[in-house]
């Protein structure tokens, strides 16, 4: 046996596609005998001995090639058996294993069909990396799709790297590559080798890793599964009865790498264990009821705040392991917290390491620039129409959920994929097969992502980040709807923040952005968000943005806006620092400014975000009533040179009805008449301006009676003395 056969030759170059038909052990025919031939190729081994198990006899194998091929024939036997191992190594060095190519595939080809046709939808527990058990043998099975490829290899820290030691099989027209490895322990560092349609050699991290090596290598790292013990079943099980829709939403959203920071050690931020004891109490603190991180899906650039996703189904290295991770959400169900995760299916960066021309080809993009490359942000957008993506991304949004108990997917840039047109001009993109501007994939793929996550996970929330007018984001998918159950209200949020930019002696002029919403309140379930996108690249921050005057007055403003966003219909998102007022542009790299909380005016505007939020979830009807057209009613907003405005949120009884006025000039309304529903006495239940936020010592009554006397429509009124730039609630005595 010492002619190099075609097939051996393809190993030691390793260029072979199917080497389990080589490798291993196989039937076959030798001068007439038949028998079994077993080969190995493991480069630059010494000798190669098969141990027959339970280990009743061995046989060396010849050594036929001397880079490594070892073969041998044995004429007694016809069955295959199991069997080891022992390779010798260059300086005396042995060790065992059973042979890799001597396992069967750990793919069904029902797993495949399904992944190909694009409704696998626990695709995360069949490709990738999978610490498993074989008859009794634990090791690796890692399978990754790339169907244009020449030959693929698993390298890793536990083969040096070295692309002949582990070439996978392909798994045909599947354009999957598989491979088991025995004895491969969870932690060992991994990536695949691939020869792609071109004949080049590229290192590819796994797309379906679930824990990564930090940059600049970014490998994947073979996961131990899950070895966190939950302890969330409370919550879980009453997440899957709960109408949120119907419930107060309060979200506070925050960029894990500098809510808060140690500088006793070079200012590193906390990991995931060390966040949960401290943000707990601060979201106890402040009455929020949802946590919202941006993203953690892993990305080697900590400047992108990780909208530039490499491992769609692990969550960063930064802050510990998968494990820490589930530990924090774990904290967080235990004390009452949902937690939302901002997901990003809209695109994926060019890095060379990670899917972009995965196998040589534009394999998770698309091929035309005009629809695979996205201007703005120099990144590559998924092709949605290839069902094994979709498999992919849908795959990735339902592990979120089944690995880690996330509540919610908030979905970043929804509106770059719906329009083939986003962000070009003409002759830079290609119409839809009827001649429009609409991305039916990418629609069809937002349909059956929402639907997929509220089928496999009830309770679980999803919300766009939808900036235009498309029609439908929140309606069901079977009214050809989006399907998703919230919108981020970007209009509104623009409208207010131009409004509370101006000079408020010329707001008078401008009072259509304040009311301008109420228009379109119904068209969809909208959240109200005040996001770290407002406080970056110099739009400056909250508290910043608030017209003219002295960091007092504008505190007062500050106050004063976010008084008529809780007032107003729709759940609400506001992001960290600007619950109590930082001063400075939020930055990745550096904690907010805790010690501005020394201030009064930044105390006072942390205290009146933990009263609203308070008072919004004790009360009976603002969650109930966020989507319920018959309980939002103006009672003013026609008073454009004071710029007083006045609105009801009515609940299901009489006494559950707020009345909200805000006076958005910096100047006193004496014996202002406001048009009541009922002949109640009313209480201020929530002033803006009030001493204990910093605001001025008040004048206005705390309990003012109602007059028979109609007013702006309504059987009764009040008189009141309304402060200036301040947002009041008022409420019925003894509600």
């Amino acid at each position: 046996m010492n002619r190099i056969e075609d097939q051996t030759l393809a190993v030691l170059e390793a260029t072979h596609a199917h080497p389990h038909q080589w490798l291993g052990m196989h039937h076959a025919m030798v001068s007439g005998i038949s028998g079994l031939v077993v080969r190995a190729f493991f480069p630059e081994a010494l000798s190669c001995t098969l141990l027959a198990q339970p280990g009743d006899w061995s046989m060396d194998l010849d050594r036929v090639e001397d880079r490594g091929f070892f073969e041998g024939f044995i004429s007694d036997r016809q069955t295959v058996f199991p069997y080891r191992l022992r390779i010798e190594w260059p300086g005396g060095n042995r060790w065992e294993t059973w042979d890799p190519y001597s396992f069967l595939p750990t793919l069904s080809n029902e797993d495949l069909y399904r992944f190909n046709e694009g409704t696998e939808r626990q695709i995360y527990n069949k490709l990738g990396a999978r610490y498993q058990g074989i008859n009794g043998i634990s090791g690796t099975a890692f399978a990754v799709w790339a169907p244009n490829a020449r030959r693929v290899s698993v390298i890793g820290d536990f083969n040096r790297w070295d692309g002949r030691r582990h070439p996978m099989r392909s798994m045909g027209s599947s354009g999957v590559w598989e491979l088991f490895i025995p004895g491969l322990e969870p932690g060992s560092l991994y990536k695949y080798e691939l020869i792609d349609v071109h004949g080049q050699l590229r290192i590819k991290t796994d797309p379906y890793g679930s824990e990564f090596e930090e940059p600049p290598n970014c490998a994947a790292r073979i996961p131990a599964g899950n070895g966190h013990a939950w302890r969330d079943g409370e919550w879980m099980e009453q997440r899957a009865r709960t109408d949120w829709l119907s419930r107060p939403l309060s979200i506070y959203e925050i960029h894990l790498g500098s809510w808060r920071r140690i500088p006793e050690e070079s200012d590193r931020p906390l990991g995931y264990r060390e966040l949960a004891a401290p943000l707990v109490a601060y979201l106890g603190e402040q009455h929020y009821t949802h946590v919202e991180f941006m993203p953690i899906c892993e990305h080697p650039f900590t400047g992108s705040w990780g909208y530039q996703v490499t491992g769609f189904f692990a969550p960063t290295h930064r802050y510990g392991s998968p494990d820490d991770f589930r530990y924090l959400v774990d904290e967080l169900h235990r004390n009452g917290y949902g937690i939302i995760l901002d997901w990003v299916p809209a695109h994926f960066p060019r890095d060379a390491f990670a899917l972009a021309e995965f196998d040589g080809t534009r394999l998770y993009e698309h091929e035309d620039p005009r629809q695979g490359e996205h201007q703005d942000w120099g990144t590559l957008i998924f092709n949605y129409g290839r069902p094994e993506v979709r498999s992919f991304l849908i795959g990735s949004a339902l592990s979120w959920c089944d690995r880690f108990h996330i509540d919610g997917l908030r979905v970043d840039a929804v509106a770059s994929m719906l329009y083939l047109d986003y962000s070009r001009e003409e002759g830079q993109w290609i119409a839809n097969p009827f001649g429009g501007r609409e991305n039916i994939e990418a629609i069809d793929f937002l349909q059956e992502a929402n639907d997929s996550i509220h089928e496999n996970f009830p309770g679980v929330l999803t919300i766009a980040e939808e900036s235009t007018a498309w029609d439908g984001v929140t309606r069901s998918t079977r009214e050809n709807g989006l399907g998703f159950d919230l919108k981020w209200n970007m209009g509104w949020m623009h409208d207010i923040l131009r409004y509370f930019g101006k000079d408020p002696v010329h707001r008078k002029w401008h009072q259509n952005e304040l009311t301008f919403g109420a228009m379109y309140q119904n068209s969809e379930r909208f959240n109200l968000a005040f996001s770290h996108d407002e406080v970056v690249h110099g739009k400056g921050s909250m508290i910043r943005k608030m017209g003219v005057g002295s960091m007092s007055e504008k505190a007062r403003n500050l106050r004063a806006l976010y008084g008529w966003m809780w007032g107003w219909p729709g759940k609400k998102t506001l992001f960290m620092g600007s619950d109590f007022g930082q001063s400075d542009e939020w930055h990745q790299d550096r904690s907010l400014d805790w010690h501005l909380l020394r201030y009064q005016d930044h105390a006072g505007i942390r205290r009146l975000i933990a009263d609203l939020n308070e008072f919004y979830i004790g009360h009976p009807s603002l969650g109930a009533s966020d989507f319920d057209p018959r309980a939002f009613q103006w009672i003013s907003h026609e008073d454009h040179d004071a710029c007083v405005l006045s609105f009801m949120r009515r609940g299901a009884r009489e006494e559950h009805t707020i009345v909200v006025i805000a006076n958005f000039t910096p100047v006193d309304r004496e014996n202002y008449r406001i048009g009541l529903p009922h002949r109640v006495d009313w209480e201020v239940v929530v002033h803006t301006d009030d001493e204990r936020y910093g605001g001025s010592p008040s004048r206005t009554e705390r309990v003012v009676p109602t007059e028979p006397v109609s007013w702006n429509g309504q059987p009764y009124s009040m008189v009141k003395f309304l402060p200036g730039m301040s947002t009041l609630f008022l409420a019925p005595v003894g509600r």
